[in-house]
């Protein structure tokens, strides 16, 4: 029976490492197959994939270009309407510490911005850093407050 524990490869699939350098006998001996002189016929003796000869390589050749703005960008948390309904009774103050201590925001981010997605039927005064307009105007239809922090 095969299974994981017993697995060998079919007869004559693998073929033992050839032994190069033993000897004017062999096929390989004297310099192993590596030529005479020079980089590659030493022992750690190779150049990287991306050398050209010594030429000005590629990356440097190319001009550079363009700007990133990944580093400064501001990142925010995101809630959306149905998680207030899920998780808040009517009534109550939504900030960062409240949200936080029922797990909807986890990371410490730049801000919270509440959108819109879900029904929301309780009244509630919610403060975060941005609020979408479709969010805002729910929550005031509602009864309740968005403020901008």
């Amino acid at each position: 029976m095969t299974d994981l524990s017993n697995l060998k490869a079919p007869k004559g699939a693998t073929s033992s490492k050839k032994r190069v350098g033993r000897g004017p006998g062999s096929t390989d001996g004297g310099t192993a197959g590596r030529g005479h002189n020079g980089q590659k016929s030493r022992s750690g003796g190779n150049v990287h994939p991306r050398f050209e000869g010594g030429q000005t390589p590629l990356h440097r050749r190319l001009p550079k270009f363009g700007f990133s703005n990944q580093k400064f960008r501001k990142r925010f948390s995101i809630v959306n309407l149905q998680d207030l309904e899920r998780v808040f009774e009517d009534g109550a103050t939504v900030d960062r510490e409240s949200l936080r201590e029922r797990g909807l925001v986890k990371r410490n981010h730049d801000g919270i911005k509440i959108l819109g997605k879900g029904e929301l039927t309780k009244s509630l005064t919610v403060k975060a850093h941005k609020f979408s307009k479709s969010a805002q105007a729910a929550i005031e239809t509602v009864g309740g407050t968005a403020e901008v922090i």
